[in-house]
Formats: C-alpha cells, sequence, structure tokens
C-alpha cells in the first residue's frame, strides 16, 4: 500500500510546495531526534493530524503517538484544534502542522496548545505567510512573523516564542511561480511537462536564498511561505 506521507516526508524539487514541505519535514526530523534524547520520551499528541504523515520520524523515539482531528480515522481522538479532548498539561510535545490557516478561532486555538503541553514541554506549529487560498474546509488566515508571535504572547503564558520562516524570499516567489505553471499545465493536459520546469525554479530559489542570506531573514520588503513556531510554557 502506497504511504500517503512519504511525498511530505520526502518532497520533490518537482512539487510546487517545496518552499513548504522540504523544510517543514527537515525541521520535524531534527526535532524527533532532539525527542529520542529526552528520558523519559515524551508523549506527543498531533493536533489536526490528517494521515500522520510525519508520524514515522518520531517511531521509536516517543512514548506515545496520539492523533487529533475532525472526521478522520486516522485519528485516535475525535476533536478541533480549539477544544482538544484532554486533561490539562498531558503532552510533552504538541504539534500543529499546516492547521492553523483552517481555525475558525486562532486565538482560541493557541489557548488550547498551551493548555494540553506539560510543564518543561514544546508546541512546534507550523502555518502560511503566504499561499494560495486552499479551503479544507476553510482557508481564512494568513500571517506574517510579527503577526504569529504576537498571536501566541497573547494567547497563552509562555516563557518564550521563536518564530522562523521556513525558507527565505525568493523560495516563496518561486513557489507562487511553481503553484501557477502547474496549474496551466494541468488545464493543458500537459503536467507531467511542467514538471522539469517547476523542479528548476525551485532548485534556482533554494540557491539564491542559500547564496543571499538577508532574504531568509524577517525584515521590511521579505515575503515567506511558510513559519515554524516553537513555543514553550
Amino acid at each position: 500500500m502506497a504511504d500517503p506521507g512519504e511525498a511530505r516526508r520526502r518532497p520533490s524539487l518537482t512539487s510546487p510546495t517545496y518552499a513548504v514541505r522540504a523544510p517543514l519535514a527537515a525541521w520535524l526530523r531534527a526535532e524527533a531526534d532532539v525527542a529520542a534524547r529526552r528520558e523519559p520520551r515524551p508523549r506527543l499528541l498531533d493536533v489536526g493530524c490528517g494521515t500522520k504523515p510525519y508520524a514515522p520520524f518520531f517511531a521509536g523515539n516517543v512514548a506515545e503517538y496520539v492523533g487529533v482531528d475532525v472526521s478522520n480515522p486516522e485519528a485516535e481522538l475525535e476533536g478541533t484544534v480549539e477544544e482538544i479532548p484532554v486533561p490539562d498539561g498531558t503532552f510533552d510535545l504538541v504539534l500543529c502542522t499546516q492547521t492553523l490557516e483552517h481555525a475558525n478561532d486562532p486565538a482560541r486555538a493557541v489557548h488550547e496548545l498551551r493548555r494540553v503541553v506539560a510543564p518543561g514541554g514544546r508546541v512546534l506549529a507550523s502555518t502560511h505567510g503566504v499561499q494560495v487560498y486552499h479551503p479544507n474546509p476553510d482557508d481564512l488566515w494568513r500571517w506574517t512573523h510579527a503577526g504569529l508571535e504576537r498571536l501566541f504572547r497573547e494567547n497563552g503564558a509562555w516563557s518564550d516564542v521563536l518564530v522562523a520562516p521556513s525558507s527565505g524570499t525568493t523560495a516563496c516567489l518561486g513557489m507562487l511561480v511553481a503553484t501557477y505553471l502547474d496549474l496551466l499545465a494541468k488545464r493543458a493536459r500537459v503536467r507531467p511537462l511542467g514538471s522539469p520546469v517547476i523542479a528548476a525554479v525551485n532548485a534556482v530559489a533554494r540557491g539564491v536564498d542559500r547564496a543571499l542570506p538577508p532574504l531568509s531573514t524577517p525584515q521590511p520588503g521579505t515575503i515567506f511561505a511558510n513559519y515554524h513556531v516553537t513555543a514553550t510554557p
């Protein structure tokens, strides 16, 4: 049986959303290594878990992996990010990947993430800065790094909140170009022909951002596809 999470854990340069998927996978893989060094092994809660694409990263590195989602047979618990059905402070590591943009009430969602994380634990959240409209079932929000930091700091007693762009400005612009190239190729029914062009766009964009570090640092004039938030209680 095909693994639905493989394309997210190992995204190809031919993916229009490579600028989001590749850094997210690298970040969570590194966090799984950190979890493996903790004793006792942390309990992990995946909020808005979907098909649990990143669960294999944490296999053997956490004591328990519990998914929460709505109408999802893959999830152990039924609930939304605004109403997580677990007691206070019961999980050491809480994931919330690409979910906040779909939340009806992001402030309440952040309150809930803070409520369920244990003392000494961490919340790892990711969400869009820039992205095309993608209802699932709703698509409601986009952020800047400053907006995300304010959202977290104003909605929970956090000791530290770190917001980092997932990739640089050129990668974000490349993602938008790749997305519309893919759409045009799909409508023209020549989608496979678009893949090499998309791969080239992603590779060039990645190279430019690596060569010019200021493009990956939040400052006036920059634009980012996605953000990673690390919040500690």
